[in-house]
C-alpha cells in the first residue's frame, strides 16, 4: 500500500464523470488499498478515485460515531455506486473536502439513501444509509460524477483547520 497524492480543485479530472469499473483485478485491489491508506493519512472519512487522479467509479468510506469514539469505524470500498432511492427529507449540514482544501460549506443532502454497487471483489451490494453515512456516500458519489460539494453549497467559508477534520471527504 502507498499513499497517493490528492488531486485538488481546479484540476480537470475532478469535473469528469468517472469510468465504470469492469475489472476487479490485482491493479484494482492495489488502488482500493492505496485509497484506504490515503484517506486515513489525509485524514478523511471518504475518498473517490478521481481524487487520486484515477477516472474510475470507486469510492472508499470509513466512519464511526461522532459522539462515541469507542464505536468501531465501518469501512466500505464500493465500485460503481448508484443511489436507488433518496428520502424527500433533507438536512443542511457542514461539509469539507480533501480536494478543496481550506474551505467548508453548508450543503443540503437527502437524510437517507438506498444505494447499490459492488464490493472490491465485484460482488453486488445494497446499502441503506442515514445521517452522516448517507451524507458521506452522497458526497463521494458526486465526485465520481464530476460534481464537487462547492457546486451544491449555499454558503462557503474558511474554517479553523482542526474544526472539520472529522468531515473531510
Amino acid at each position: 500500500m502507498s499513499v497517493r497524492d490528492i488531486v485538488t480543485f481546479p484540476q480537470a479530472i475532478l469535473r469528469i464523470k468517472a469510468k465504470t469499473v469492469k475489472d476487479f483485478d490485482q491493479d484494482f485491489q492495489v488502488l482500493v488499498d492505496d485509497m484506504i491508506e490515503t484517506m486515513r493519512v489525509a485524514p478523511g472519512v471518504g475518498l473517490a478515485a478521481p481524487q487520486v487522479g484515477v477516472s474510475t467509479r470507486l469510492i472508499v468510506v470509513e466512519f464511526g460515531d461522532l459522539e462515541d469514539d469507542s464505536v468501531p469505524k465501518k469501512l466500505y470500498a464500493l465500485a460503481n455506486p448508484e443511489i436507488l432511492k433518496a428520502s424527500q427529507a433533507t438536512v443542511v449540514d457542514i461539509e469539507a473536502c480533501l480536494s478543496v482544501p481550506d474551505l467548508a460549506g453548508e450543503v443540503e443532502r437527502a437524510e437517507s439513501i438506498v444505494l447499490k454497487g459492488q464490493n472490491r471483489h465485484g460482488q453486488e451490494m445494497k446499502l441503506k444509509l442515514k445521517g452522516w453515512f448517507a451524507r458521506i456516500f452522497q458526497h463521494e458519489i458526486d465526485h465520481i460524477n464530476g460534481i464537487l460539494y462547492i457546486d451544491r453549497a449555499t454558503k462557503l467559508w474558511q474554517p479553523d483547520p482542526e474544526e472539520f477534520d472529522h468531515i473531510r471527504t
